[in-house]
């Protein structure tokens, strides 16, 4: 396999696994011997992978280079970055990720030993994430954070990733109703070209589960240091949350059953809600009638009754 072209750091599992057909017999058992436990295989030393492979120590070092490393060494540190990624992307387990030989399973069995219906499941998922980040709301300064919303000359929503993203046009279409002036932003160098044109009569209101992402991380430094207000709805321990002038926390607690969608982004949708809610309670008056408004100008358009939801 030609490996030349190849960036420093690649996926060494896709690499094994698709090395695996050119690579000699002794190889192959290498292989496997490391596909069966990433995490082991990056804690043994050359002579111990030899051993359970039972291949000479050569083998191990052809192997090494095979799948494009210089050598062993770096071999076992890509290994381990491997293994960090967490072990319920890399095997089914108990938790629900597998089943039998392998296939997903739909359903847990509840406590009769009944199959559970994955909507049941995907349903206590969100129900625990919304309870957990309950209590975190309830702390939250959210008066504050309404207060400096309702003054802003003008709010940027910065976002950027799946859930993040949406949920940064979602804040803006809530805060629209409110008559308040937003722009939102998904793409990375118009958050950094946005928040250079800051002061500190705007605001930004940024969007990650982690708090990690580099790329907004770095906006939102651009934004503070040209005096803009710096709102996070994201993880308190964080570098993004570390920034912020008000820390809305939001904290993800995902588990091994990796085949449906992050729960995170419910307790995010949770802390959006709330927050515009304390702020068209902050102008109850005002919100009133642009709320009226925004009913009589939709219903004159579409027809529908008085309890029907305000935009569809």
């Amino acid at each position: 396999m030609n490996t030349a072209a190849d960036p420093a750091r690649f996926d060494i599992v896709a690499r094994i696994a698709q090395s695996v057909p050119e690579l000699r017999p002794a190889e192959r058992d290498v292989a496997a011997l490391i596909l069966d436990d990433l995490a082991r295989a990056a804690r043994a030393s050359i002579g111990e992978l030899a051993q359970r492979a039972g291949v000479s120590v050569a083998s191990v070092t052809r192997f090494a280079k095979a799948v494009g490393c210089h050598d062993v060494r770096e071999l076992k540190l890509r290994l381990a970055q491997a293994a960090a990624v967490g072990d319920r992307f890399l095997r089914g387990g108990p938790a629900g990720a597998s089943e039998g030989e392998g296939k997903p399973r739909a359903a847990n069995a509840n406590a009769n030993g009944e199959a559970e219906p994955l909507a049941t499941r995907v349903y206590d998922e969100i129900h625990t994430a919304l309870a957990r980040n309950h209590e975190l709301l309830c702390q939250a300064p959210l008066a504050q954070v309404a207060a400096t919303l309702a003054q802003a000359r003008m709010i940027y929503v910065f976002g950027m990733g799946g859930g993040s993203s949406a949920l940064a046009d979602e804040m803006r279409f809530r805060l629209v109703r409110l008559g308040r002036p937003v722009a939102s932003y998904q793409d990375s160098l118009l958050q950094r070209m946005v928040a250079s044109t800051l002061s500190p009569e705007d605001v930004v209101v940024a969007l990650s589960v982690t708090g990690r992402v580099p790329e907004l991380v770095d906006a939102c430094r651009i934004a503070r240091d040209y005096g803009a207000k710096l709102v996070a709805l994201t993880a308190p321990a964080s570098p993004l949350a570390a920034l912020a002038d008000w820390l809305v926390p939001i904290v993800a607690s995902e588990t091994d059953f990796i085949y449906k969608p992050s729960s995170s982004r419910y307790a995010m949708m949770m802390a959006l809600d709330v927050l515009v809610t304390e702020l068209a309670l902050a102008q109850p008056e005002e919100s009133r009638e642009l709320l009226r408004r925004m009913k009589h100008t939709l219903d004159a358009h579409r027809g529908g009754g008085e309890r029907q939801p305000l935009g569809d």
